[in-house]
């Protein structure tokens, strides 16, 4: 099992960012990487609630669906969940900590993604964050009035 660590600033403010974390259709907007196209099938955001969703290759077809319990919902501050793929090749819960804080210019998003199942490379479960990210900034920065 792997530890993933991400850091970026983000010129939005943390509630906007938090939202984007558990908001359904924004999830879809920007979760799923390149080449995806992700499904929100049920999101209960409160702590002890869970959720449910799926990635499909918009080439391929193939999904895979994955969820998890919410731990901890700190607002504008922090989220922590469980996550665990459907998939039986791809064994074991994984904990995820969101970390928000604000700074002069927006705010530092930090993610933590521990337990990742050894047949996912880090550098691959990295470059679709990165992907992901990208996305998220796109969602969250724009002041549209």
């Amino acid at each position: 099992m792997s530890t993933l660590h991400l850091r970026r600033v983000l010129r939005a403010p943390a509630d906007r960012l938090y939202r984007a974390f558990l908001d359904p259709a924004a999830l879809v907007k920007w979760m799923a990487p390149h080449g995806f196209v992700a499904q929100v099938h049920e999101m209960d955001a409160r702590v002890g609630g869970s959720y449910r969703m799926s990635f499909t290759n918009f080439n391929t077809g193939q999904s895979h669906a994955f969820g998890g319990t919410y731990v901890e919902l700190v607002p504008a501050r922090l989220i922590r969940y469980t996550d665990r793929f459907e998939d039986p090749n791809l064994p074991g819960a994984m904990n995820m900590t969101v970390a928000l804080r604000p700074v002069a210019c927006g705010t530092e998003l930090t993610i933590t993604q521990e337990g990742l199942p050894d047949v996912i490379p880090v550098e691959m479960c990295e470059m679709g964050w990165q992907e992901s990210l990208h996305l998220l900034t796109l969602l969250v920065e724009p002041e549209i009035p």
